[in-house]
């Protein structure tokens, strides 16, 4: 393949990965698995072309005479995309490391270290494509190759651990392993961000429905409980590379908004953290949603969200909002709420 169309590829494919990868984590429901598929066949194409690009250059780079300018940041560039790969194949396969960070956790960030590194190797060494790099057929035709082998590779990787009854075997299709040895078992406590778990004490605290609603509401932890009680199993997914299913209790987000009379201009319900972390869903998906004050049959934990825990099924963990104050009905998306995952208990004691 020509020099410009292996190291444009290259960046293509890595910026690919980022994005399919952080994008995976507002995927939870089963239909979206074809976007975990395309992201490990991919991963492994970008394999196949990072060894392209070394057995081109690596004379240049290994000779101290022939070395050029920038030479550590190619070598770190390639290294970490090889890492990036493997640990996600590694994760995939073994299912580990747990805890954190985990397998997951770290594939990630090697993964944002390997685009940071591809962006600063394209700027020292920018060449711009030309036409004729893109009307070489044969380049083209070996790059398709490259991808099409990748997504055999991906099969194959699925393949080898289904029959080896590897840990990988069990996972979910988002990657996320049991987090207990069965379904309803123990599962970690967990914090987003800066989120630290708040102080709430129980006769003090109030659950606030406003916004898009006839008749604004403040509700006691006592009141809530007098209200009709759901149960609803689902599986909570984290992106940190776990998921547990387990029984839920607690109130209809839809009973809610009935009792505060959500008017017909709401389109959104955004669920609002004593933490300052908040997400909203669409009003049909948040009228389903479940407001938890147990799990399992017990009350919650502080760590799992006491009081109130948002279960929001087919949603990933973090938009599971942990310890909710308020409810507000939405005329308009909160794109604020992109702000808020990453400032939220910042200052906070």
């Amino acid at each position: 393949m020509r020099p410009r169309v292996v190291d444009w590829a290259l960046l293509a494919l890595v910026v690919f990965e980022v994005v399919s990868g952080l994008a995976s984590f507002l995927v939870g429901r089963p239909e979206g698995r074809a976007l975990f598929w395309l992201h490990g066949a991919v991963g492994l194409a970008l394999l196949g072309l990072v060894v392209v690009k070394l057995a081109r250059v690596w004379r240049r780079v290994a000779e101290p005479a022939r070395r050029q300018p920038g030479a550590a940041i190619s070598v770190a560039t390639a290294v970490a995309a090889l890492a990036a790969v493997g640990s996600g194949v590694y994760w995939v396969m073994a299912q580990t490391p747990v805890g954190y960070p985990s397998g997951m956790i770290l594939h990630t960030t090697i993964g944002v270290l390997a685009l940071g590194l591809c962006l600063s190797h394209v700027a020292l060494r920018y060449k711009p494509l030309r036409r004729r790099d893109l009307r070489d057929r044969r380049s083209l035709l070996r790059l398709g190759g490259l991808v099409a082998a990748g997504a055999v590779a991906w099969g194959a990787v699925e393949g080898a651990t289904r029959l080896a009854s590897l840990p990988g075997a069990q996972r979910r299709f988002t990657g996320s392993r049991l987090a207990a040895d069965q379904e309803d078992g123990p599962f970690p406590v967990t914090m987003w961000m800066a989120d630290r778990i708040p102080t709430l004490a129980p006769d003090r605290c109030h659950l606030a429905v406003t916004g898009a609603v006839a008749a604004p509401r403040q509700l006691t932890l006592s009141e809530l409980g007098a209200l009709p009680q759901t149960e609803l199993r689902a599986a909570l997914d984290c992106t940190g590379g776990w998921y547990t299913v387990q029984q839920w209790q607690g109130v209809r987000v839809g009973d809610l908004l009935e009792l505060a009379g959500v008017e017909a201009s709401a389109r959104y319900v955004c669920f609002r953290s004593a933490t300052g972390y908040r997400w909203s869903l669409p009003l049909a998906e948040a009228r389903a949603a479940l407001l938890a004050t147990q799990v399992g049959g017990q009350p919650l934990a502080p760590g799992h969200g006491a009081p109130l825990r948002l279960v929001a099924p087919g949603r990933r963990g973090f938009q599971w909002v942990k310890w909710v104050v308020a409810v507000e009905a939405l005329e308009e998306p909160d794109l604020g709420q992109w702000a808020a995952i990453f400032t939220s208990g910042l200052g906070r004691a």
